[in-house]
């Protein structure tokens, strides 16, 4: 029995010095990059931490980026980037060490990397031991992951603030809850700033190929800011910076009955203000037409969101209301009762997609020639096999020419490589992976008659707390969005999902109002 406790001592004690050892390299690989910024948030870290360092490389600051996401990507350096790998699948904070390590070997000059946190002692964990950043970015307060951070979106806020620097800056874009923000940024002396959207002209926009928000380009535009790089090269850079898969895009098909098919993948809006947001902004563009139809892929372990879907229809306003995944009724029951006559339980989560895609098509198809179809909730599960399903359908190219209806903004080329190691959709992935490849153009931007300067002298972003210091806007702690309508339109590089400056277009609402 003594020799087993003998044996037990020095595991312990052969695992204490191992643990020693490897916080010490980890450590090390941490003092070695000079600037590390972490993405927090409930909705956009994925496209924030994209921009970010899309950003900070057009001001050649060499950066490395890594996602956690609908894909979780390692991006390197040059822009180029690999699914991260992970054993089983399975997702694990642990794996922020071997990045961290791995992002040393290039001696950069910024890491910009993705919260992958839900419970709020782990964000506290990954701020504190994992990652210990120089700046945090704090995006958004929305209503989702309620159960671990919640119940109320206080509370959310609050859990959220666990992954701001101690002694150091924390940039949010974030309005409601700014003051808790800024409470908990006092107590942790972190200098807290205000990300105004409407400092991100309608013209800056329009030179992104795919859908964005101004908070996202503001957010990216101040870390820019922050570690010295200008504003236009900033914008540069994050032209060029390729966008993340799960981002907001529309494609068009045609169905096996020959009616013609646009479909919103909205899977990464998951709460339901993101999810209104989004669709809202596809319809005012013109990017999707009514008749709208919606389909709901439920979750057993997320069924306080999957009742959140149900709740928005009647905002959406669909003709038809398809739900698959398990369980079904927990979407179904949440439909208001005077429009649950539209929904139809494709649900059951053995089923493929082979069995419940005809029927949805076909309903869809007998009501129109043509019909927009958005997906919400969660992609995992029957929502994965919806996107392969409808990947191999042929593409409608007669959509470009018709003029009754847009060109879709968001539409890659055929696919050029298979990724082996996404646990995304192959098919889908086929098709994000070849978008990379696609020449993105170059925008030349026109020089803005109030400058960022420097000096900030007139300050287009607020630090609160700080009414004298380099961040204080003139005109108080933070700027309200202004609430305009634009159209959309064309400029001499082709359509793109923004309005022009003179407000010309279809006069559709411009996203953000």
């Amino acid at each position: 029995m003594l020799y087993l406790y003998f044996v037990l001592l020095i595991g312990g004690v052969a695992l204490f010095v191992a643990g020693v050892v490897e916080q010490r390299r980890h450590y090390a690989s941490l003092h070695s990059i000079p600037s590390r910024v972490l993405v927090n948030g409930i909705r956009g870290k994925s496209s924030i931490t994209r921009l970010c360092a899309g950003a900070l490389r057009g001001g050649d600051l060499v950066t490395v980026a890594k996602t956690t996401g609908t894909a979780a990507r390692f991006i390197h350096p040059d822009a180029t980037e690999e699914p991260v790998y992970r054993k089983f699948g399975i997702a694990n904070v642990v794996e922020q060490i071997g990045i961290v390590r791995r992002a040393a070997t290039y001696r950069p000059d910024a890491l910009v990397i993705e919260c992958m946190a839900v419970m709020p002692a782990l964000q506290e964990v990954n701020q504190s031991k994992l990652i210990r950043s120089t700046i945090g970015v704090l995006c958004n307060v929305r209503e989702d992951h309620l159960a671990e951070m919640g119940p109320t979106l206080d509370d959310v806020a609050r859990s959220l603030c666990r992954s701001m620097p101690e002694d150091g800056i924390c940039v949010t874009a974030e309005k409601e809850r700014f003051h808790i923000l800024q409470e908990e940024a006092d107590a942790r002396n972190c200098q807290l700033v205000y990300a105004d959207p409407e400092t991100v002209t309608d013209e800056e926009l329009r030179g992104f190929s795919w859908f964005t928000f101004k908070e996202n380009v503001a957010i990216a535009l101040v870390v820019a800011e922050l570690l010295g790089v200008e504003r236009q090269v900033a914008l540069q850079g994050m032209y060029d910076a390729p966008p993340d898969p799960g981002v907001l895009s529309v494609e068009r098909y045609l169905t096996p009955e020959g009616k013609r098919l646009a479909f919103a993948n909205v899977f990464a809006a998951n709460d339901p203000e993101s999810t209104l947001m989004n669709i809202n902004q596809l319809l005012d563009l013109g990017a999707i037409h009514r008749p709208l139809n919606v389909v709901i892929n439920c979750r057993p372990d997320r069924v306080e969101r999957n009742g959140q879907m149900g709740e928005i229809i009647p905002d959406l306003q669909p003709d038809n209301v398809f739900v698959i995944g398990h369980p079904a009724k927990s979407a179904i029951d949440a439909i208001p009762a005077e429009w649950r006559d539209r929904a139809i339980d494709l649900g059951g989560e053995r089923r493929s997609a082979e069995e419940f895609m005809p029927t949805l098509l076909g309903r869809m198809a007998a009501d129109a020639s043509y019909s927009s179809l958005v997906a919400i909730g969660n992609i995992h599960g029957q929502g994965e096999e919806l996107l392969e399903y409808l990947a191999e359908l042929p593409a409608d190219d007669s959509a470009a020419e018709d003029a009754d209806l847009p060109a879709d903004p968001v539409l890659p080329p055929p696919p050029a490589r298979l990724d082996p190691y996404a646990s995304y959709p192959m098919a889908y992935e086929e098709r994000y992976q070849a978008s990379q490849t696609q020449e993105i153009p170059v925008i030349r931007i026109p020089a803005q008659q109030q400058g960022y300067q420097q000096g900030h002298q007139q300050g287009q972003y607020a630090h609160s707390g700080h009414p004298g210091g380099p961040y204080a806007h003139e005109q108080g702690q933070y700027a309200a969005p202004a609430r305009e309508t634009w159209g959309y339109g064309d400029d001499s590089h082709g359509s793109h999902p923004y309005p022009t400056a003179d407000g010309g277009g279809t006069g559709g609402q411009h996203p953000h109002t």
